[in-house]
């Protein structure tokens, strides 16, 4: 950022944080990774939508293969050159060609990230799951905390994580490593949660060790999704959706032979494959949902009324990412959830299983999963009753953003 466009920032009154008045508009710069899925994309972009509301100025750099229709809007966003997982084991990580990642990339990688964070000379550095994960991306991490720790003056610095970290902090050195580099360079950690469904120590057993680092937010849900839509659009539907699509296409064939076996079928199922399915799959979708379909199966990637027709479906069936679980219950949708249990991944099992026990949602388990299985709990979702208002604090973005706004606040005085 050059001189004349700061002294812009100063004349500019409507650049405030609350009563910060004729100042300059604190620059935030908010570093995030996403290998498989968009879910950690999505609720990075949500988190930088409420600090741009909130009068921060934010810049997105994004290390991931950019995702169409995932809108960045008024966010300063870099795109930093994409890497993403070959699989679900994340062991190997593939460029924009498709070859796995050298150290001649990494280099390349590291100092374009560093040039970024450069421009913006930010007041605030948040990093998006590290250290509590992206060990892969340790390369060019590490040299930002670095740059960003002796930086004159020196950043604040955060950790945003979610409620639930990966089942590689169950291991103990991994933990206590993970702590020193928490102590080394962090200044806060949000855990976007609520300690009332599961504590952060459930996942990561050095929490407590956290101390007054440690800030709960609530869950992060993108507010402003389908503003302006069709407010009937989805009306009794069933709506089958995949997140971004990497690694659903089993549960959407699952559901589409499950369709004639529920009390739904005469109902209008809405199939998303979500924007990454590779156009063979997406095709394949399309051929089975005309054959097992009789007429009453839409096939589309993504809709931009997602979050309103999840609220006047009759049931939703999806896999449950995050994102999509905190829009269900935000929207009070009836819902069936397939946690994502390849590799070692453990996070949507716990989480959904919280929820189920609390009767927010119905689970299959991907090992259980069958036409038959999934049309049994279909049916059981239509029949429940519809709950008013969320049962788990769900304004994670907001709380984000005034947490950030008065530690900058605070860091001015």
């Amino acid at each position: 950022m050059g001189a004349d466009e700061r002294a812009q920032e100063v004349r500019d009154p409507a650049h405030s944080i609350g009563a910060m008045t004729m100042s300059p508009r604190p620059r935030v710069f908010l570093y995030v990774q996403h290998l498989l899925g968009i879910g950690h994309l999505k609720r990075a972009l949500t988190l930088a939508r409420a600090l741009q509301a909130r009068g921060l100025r934010v810049t997105l750099a994004s290390g991931g293969f950019e995702v169409p229709g995932l809108a960045a809007e008024e966010i300063d966003v870099v795109q930093l050159p994409p890497t993403g997982a070959a699989d679900v084991t994340f062991r190997s990580l593939l460029d924009a060609a498709g070859k796995p990642i050298d150290d001649a990339w990494r280099r390349a990688r590291c100092e374009a990230l560093l040039n970024a964070y450069h421009r913006v000379d930010p007041q605030v550095l948040i990093v998006e799951l590290f250290p509590f994960g992206r060990r892969q991306m340790r390369f060019e991490i590490l040299p930002l905390l670095e740059a960003a720790a002796v930086a004159q003056p020196r950043p604040l610095i955060v950790s945003s994580v979610r409620d639930i970290v990966g089942g590689g902090q169950r291991d103990a050195a991994r933990q206590r490593e993970t702590l020193a580099l928490v102590e080394r360079y962090f200044d806060q950690v949000m855990v976007h949660g609520d300690p009332s469904l599961i504590a952060f120590g459930r996942s990561f057993g050095l929490a407590d060790e956290l101390g007054a680092r440690l800030h709960y937010t609530g869950y992060v849900v993108d507010r402003a999704a389908s503003v302006g839509s069709d407010p009937a659009a989805g009306r009794d539907e069933v709506i089958v959706s995949a997140g971004g699509g990497a690694v659903g296409r089993t549960l959407l064939e699952t559901a589409l032979r499950a369709r004639h076996r529920t009390r739904l079928a005469q109902r209008i199922w809405r199939v998303l494959t979500g924007v990454n399915a590779p156009a063979q799959e997406f095709a394949a979708i399309e051929l089975l949902a005309a054959q097992e379909g009789q007429g009453r199966v839409i096939v589309e990637r993504t809709r931009d009324d997602f979050v309103t027709r999840l609220a006047n479906c009759a049931v939703s069936v999806s896999q449950a990412g995050y994102n999509t679980v905190m829009e269900l219950l935000g929207e009070n949708a009836r819902a069936v959830v397939v946690p994502f249990a390849a590799g070692a991944e453990t996070e949507q099992s716990l989480r959904a299983g919280l929820l189920a026990e609390r009767g927010l949602l119905h689970v299959v388990e991907e090992s259980h999963l069958s036409p038959e299985t999934l049309a049994q709990a279909i049916d059981r979702a239509a029949t429940h009753q519809r709950r008013s208002g969320s049962a788990l604090d769900l304004n994670g973005a907001q709380r984000s953003a005034e947490l950030i706004a008065r530690w900058v606040e605070e860091c001015r005085r």
